[in-house]
């Protein structure tokens, strides 16, 4: 079971720290007993196997202590983003139906704002509550009662590795929020195969600046726990020279983001000037999505000669991770997502729905242990992507070369057609950010009665003084004529989903209220 991770390494490491943030300095004992307070608390209100605790916590180690809590009770853990609006979060938690919710005191005031449904609620637990909650049909507890009140419950919880322990909403490319459902199996299995081909020990000190509440957020915590390394979290990437700070004063050993994570880290902070002040600093992984191969190159020319680049490519349907490219084959493959991770089977489906040879693009799928139970709720989704062969449909078109290395060339669903044209719009970006202009940038199809549809590329400028003529006469070079967008626009930053990526359907949103 995942919870496993944290009392394995509480045996092992009991006085290691776990977790830093902040001032905050937890043990693995420590923050394994305290998971143990709130899974009793829980089972003594009535919360055990078969009933779901939504989470709404910024990163802190409450949010881990309830985390592996929940699941100590044999409950299934749901994160919600704290950021959303009361809207969002009243669809989520009516779709949901959770028992309980346990929430930080940054999120109260969210919580209050939400309509509840109090049929299925049970209770609700909130860290230092300033609101008042009389007349709930629901019972409001202190996160501090729930760690050391009197309520306790005896023994431990019998949790089969097919139970669902973990609800996680993605809006993928479709925009309404879908809950996957992740077993024990899956996330333990999928853990285990990323401590394997990242190697980690149990010295290893992890900078987490995603959020838990997103799939890869979720991995880092789940993977370094389970080899007794030590997380540090910051929760103020806007502020990166912070972030670099910091890893330099705790000997972060690992770093990982997001593709805007790493172009902000790049050129939005001091990465050169710490160079020789990361020592330690063995890797940095990526996943969420393309990364530009221009910005691949800046982060190796900037990153210490020593640290390691490690591409990865996943999905939360997947648990987090399903692929990894070997960094001594960074250099030659740098456009590679890489091979399959240990347990899990990537395939090349082709037009006609078999396998396609090397070198033939087609819908990549993927296979194993890892792979989702289903979506929430929704079992007719679940059979669109998961096939009768248990497959699970990415989504994403891609080829393998004649030695087993996986190459994504885009979307099935975000291929436009322009003029007759097949035109992908991440090989319009990434031309784009060749330019060396662009922080980044993102290419959206808008509907076009002669031509099908027209490209718009959105664009947050490096510096001032970028022209759309300069940026004209780059695609110009490089692209055909149908694969140059007729309008550009600059923006300060593009729009953002939780976990750091480009929210495309919110770019949408913002050129058409423009």
């Amino acid at each position: 079971m995942i919870h496993h991770f944290l009392e394995n390494s509480a045996r092992h490491y009991p006085r290691k720290t776990a977790v830093v943030s902040g001032a905050q300095r937890v043990s693995f004992g420590s923050i394994n007993e305290l998971a143990d307070n709130l899974s009793g608390f829980l089972r003594a209100t009535g919360i055990s196997t078969g009933h779901r605790v939504a989470l709404l916590m910024e990163n802190s180690v409450d949010y881990i202590i309830s985390y592996y809590g929940i699941l100590k009770s044999g409950a299934a853990a749901a994160p919600l983003n704290p950021g959303l609006k009361p809207a969002g979060l009243e669809y989520l938690l009516d779709d949901l139906q959770p028992s309980a919710i346990i929430a930080s005191f940054k999120s109260e005031r969210l919580l209050r704002a939400a309509s509840l449904d109090e049929k299925a609620l049970k209770l609700v637990i909130i860290k230092e509550p300033k609101q008042k909650w009389n007349g709930s049909a629901f019972t409001v507890f202190t996160f501090e009662e729930s760690l050391s009140g009197p309520k306790k419950a005896e023994g431990s919880v019998v949790c089969n590795s097919d139970d669902t322990a973990s609800i996680i909403y993605t809006s993928g490319s479709t925009g309404k929020p879908k809950g996957v459902m992740l077993s024990h199996k899956n996330i333990v299995s999928n853990t285990l195969s990323i401590c394997t081909a990242l190697d980690l020990r149990s010295d290893d000190v992890q900078m987490v600046v995603l959020p838990f509440s997103y799939v890869m957020g979720k991995s880092l915590l789940n993977t370094h726990f389970a080899a007794g390394a030590t997380i540090v979290i910051n929760n103020r990437f806007l502020y990166p020279a912070d972030v670099l700070k910091e890893m330099a004063e705790e000997n972060v050993t690992a770093f990982s983001g997001v593709p805007s994570t790493y172009a902000y880290l790049l050129h939005r902070s001091p990465l050169l000037k710490y160079r020789d002040k990361l020592p330690m600093l063995r890797y940095c992984s990526q996943a969420g999505g393309h990364m530009a191969m221009e910005l691949k190159k800046g982060l190796r020319a900037a990153l210490p000669e020593h640290t390691r680049l490690v591409i990865m490519y996943g999905a939360t349907e997947a648990s987090a991770r399903l692929s990894c490219l070997d960094p001594g084959q960074f250099q030659s493959r740098s456009d590679s997502i890489g091979r399959a991770i240990p347990g899990v089977e990537l395939k090349i489906i082709d037009e006609n729905g078999g396998f396609a040879a090397s070198g033939v693009s087609g819908e990549l799928v993927a296979r194993g242990p890892n792979v989702m139970k289903g979506y929430w709720k929704d079992p007719e989704l679940t059979k669109k992507v998961i096939d009768s062969n248990g497959y699970y449909h990415t989504g994403d078109l891609a080829y393998m070369d004649n030695e087993g290395y996986f190459y994504i060339v885009g979307r099935k669903d975000n291929i436009l057609k322009i003029s007759g044209h097949k035109v992908n719009p991440l090989e319009v970006e990434d031309c784009l950010m060749k330019s060396r202009q662009l922080l980044e940038a993102a290419v959206i199809g808008v509907p076009d009665e002669l031509s099908g549809h027209r490209l718009v590329a959105l664009c947050v400028p490096l510096e001032q003084g970028v022209s759309v003529e300069s940026l004209q006469q780059h695609c110009h070079s490089m692209l055909p004529k149908y694969q140059i967008p007729s309008e550009f626009v600059f923006l300060k930053n593009l729009p953002k989903a939780s976990s750091g990526k480009i929210d495309m359907q919110a770019c949408m949103s913002l050129y058409h209220q423009n």
